[in-house]
């Protein structure tokens, strides 16, 4: 069968019905949502939709003319400094550009995977954190029909990734810590969460490597200040043997930090704490907090200029771009307060 002028690869809803037994009503019912179709039969319909990459006629015709002048971005919430910094960047940047942004989020959505396709008919390319709460294979599904761009992942045929530098920056981070004399680090963060923690703890290892030492198992903690609070409760009860923790963003630190204050117990003194981002109130608390800074916000502008280029010409980079990222030490590790703060 003839496909639809614009469909990748000649798929139409005529296609999809076909693989999957169904009849184009059928069809049309799942990618609307509707609740009338059998979960089985609803799996056999987005199954036949993402080997055959199938997008509806509205986003084929869309992407022809690109009239939509909107970028997307996936995000997997908006919680915390970390998400709202990317977003001003990214925001930021396409409005120099002229796009508006459509922003959507993971959170709360029973079906990631078919929002985002939803998305993908109603800008010109789509942006995404690489994130456990996004499906790993989304981008792939998506690039057929529109450009796609992974932030904090990595670059795969017809997909560009932004990142920041992550493994050489932890090392250091945790071998500053292992200077200190601490021998009983733990890194507070779930590398399977996506490849920037995934490298984050790379370079923990690679730094108790450097110093002779085993390295522990890292400690599967969501990066908020509710799992800060609950990791700081084991500490104090006693339940975890440690004398710093490593977390993997700054969230998590700060409210380690503020919890392990309000049960008596000294930073860096008891235990020294590390965090990574360099939000601004790293630089407030006291004591303050050593992490590691990352171009947040460049990261969310790079994203999306480089969005723009894969949609308006043939300047594509199949690769993941890095940004630098650098050690800030202050005394939440054991290094004497900074006089001039």
């Amino acid at each position: 069968m003839a496909g639809i002028p614009g469909q990748r690869g000649g798929a139409t809803i005529y296609s999809v019905a076909e693989a999957a037994g169904v009849s184009i009503a059928t069809v049309s019912r799942v990618l609307q949502g509707s609740d009338k179709v059998s979960a089985k039969t609803r799996q056999r319909v987005m199954t036949a939709v993402e080997e055959l990459r199938y997008m509806p006629l509205g986003a084929a015709r869309s992407l022809a003319v690109r009239h939509h002048e909107a970028h997307g971005l996936l995000l997997p919430e908006l919680s915390g400094p970390y998400y709202s910094e990317l977003l001003m960047g990214f925001e930021s940047r396409a409005a120099e550009l002229g796009q508006s942004v459509v922003l959507m989020l993971a959170e709360g959505k029973d079906d990631v995977a078919r929002a985002a396709r939803s998305l993908a008919t109603r800008v010109d390319g789509v942006a995404m954190l690489a994130s456990a709460a996004i499906p790993d294979a989304l981008p792939e599904m998506l690039r057929g029909s529109k450009p796609v761009v992974v932030i904090a992942g990595e670059a795969k045929p017809d997909v560009e990734a932004i990142t920041s530098e992550n493994t050489a920056s932890a090392q250091a981070l945790t071998a500053h810590v292992l200077r200190h004399g601490r021998r009983r680090l733990v890194f507070a963060g779930d590398p399977a969460s996506g490849p920037d923690i995934r490298d984050r703890y790379a370079g923990f290892v690679a730094a108790h490597e450097d110093a002779h030492l085993t390295a522990a198992a890292p400690l599967p903690t969501e990066l908020r200040e509710s799992a800060g609070a609950a990791l700081a409760d084991r500490v104090l009860a006693g339940d975890l043997d440690t004398d710093a923790l490593v977390c993997a963003n700054d969230e998590l630190a700060l409210a380690v930090m503020k919890r392990l204050r309000q049960g008596g117990r000294s930073v860096p003194d008891d235990l020294a704490v590390v965090g990574w981002d360099d939000v601004m109130t790293a630089r407030y608390v006291e004591p303050g907090l050593t992490t590691v800074r990352q171009p947040v916000r460049e990261l969310g502008a790079l994203a999306a200029e480089r969005l723009h280029a894969r949609i308006t010409s043939a300047d594509t980079v199949d690769e993941t771009q890095v940004l630098p990222t650098q050690l800030v030490l202050r005394s939440s590790c054991g290094c004497a307060p900074d006089p001039l703060g």
